[in-house]
């Protein structure tokens, strides 16, 4: 288990770097580049891929998706140059920078994108156990706000039991604050009004 910095200075840098990278807002860009005008516009109003799905461009939903995704990526990658806590705290800066960009006045995405990218930097095995519980709910059930609420309580329990608590906690928080920004969905999941993957805004 390696040792986590937490030397304040860095571990801030970290976090400050993850948050300007995760508050970049990919699907609001796309679409307005695309001549779609506001992706908040329609559908659950909010910039991630699965609305920009909505738009009926399964292209730019690909892009959207990669885009959030690999912020994240980045985020971690370019923070752990400096050590353990960096990275882990970039990869909260990033997250929290998706959900909350200042340049939105602090309403960004719910952060399922983000979430995988920094699965990917920290734990590929995490990454692929949430790609396959995301995969199996969401083609059976076409609900992408369901498949992902689960996949992300799964997640910490992998970092976990391959010995590495410091990011089984990350995720631990992570994945809390995807379910509280998903609390309109799980709403709307129970009174079975949720919108399914594919369907248009």
């Amino acid at each position: 288990m390696s040792t986590v910095d937490l030397s304040w200075p860095v571990v801030l840098a970290g976090l400050a770097l993850g948050y300007a990278l995760g508050s970049i807002p990919f699907g609001l860009i796309l679409t307005r580049v695309a001549g779609l005008g506001d992706v908040r516009a329609i559908g659950s109003g909010n910039i991630g891929a699965t609305n920009v799905l909505r738009t009926g461009r399964k292209g730019l939903a690909a892009a959207t998706l990669l885009g959030d995704a690999l912020k994240g990526t980045a985020a971690v990658l370019i923070a752990k140059t400096l050590g353990e806590g960096p990275a882990l705290a970039a990869g909260l800066g990033a997250f929290l920078g998706h959900l909350f960009p200042v340049w939105l006045g602090f309403r960004g995405g719910k952060g399922v994108a983000t979430f995988l990218g920094v699965l990917l930097a920290l734990s590929p095995p995490a990454l692929a156990a949430f790609a396959a519980i995301w995969l199996g709910l969401a083609f059976t059930l076409r609900y992408s706000s369901l498949a992902a609420l689960a996949a992300s309580a799964a997640t910490p329990i992998v970092p976990w039991a391959l010995g590495r608590p410091d990011r089984a906690g990350l995720f631990l928080v992570l994945g809390l604050l995807l379910w509280w920004r998903h609390a309109p969905n799980i709403r709307r999941l129970i009174a079975g009004t949720e919108g399914r993957i594919g369907q248009k805004g």
